[in-house]
């Protein structure tokens, strides 16, 4: 299991077009991503409606994970991402 924590850089957390930006990324990363708060049960990163229904607020800390094979680019991708509220998946790191 590789995972990654970070703290949500979108202002208005992952709701509503963050959350749509993120799990477009999260599809497109080609491997099955989880994404769960830090205290929470992890949910599929591919999935709107699990992500929203996370509630992860500005500031707050999630953690990405994966049990896919060499998929740690992939999750520094998506951790960047989140980290940082971007507006689409970064092509390098």
């Amino acid at each position: 299991m590789v995972e990654r924590r970070v703290n949500v850089g979108w202002a208005e957390g992952l709701h509503a077009r963050p959350a749509s930006i993120f799990v477009r990324a999260a599809t497109a990363a080609g491997v099955p991503v989880t994404i769960a708060k830090a205290d929470g049960s992890p949910v599929n990163a591919a999935s709107m409606l699990a992500v929203l229904g996370l509630g992860a607020q500005g500031g707050e800390e999630i953690v990405l994970a994966t049990e896919a094979e060499g998929a740690e680019a992939a999750l520094d991708r998506l951790a960047k991402l989140v980290a940082e509220g971007l507006e689409e998946l970064p092509e390098t790191v």
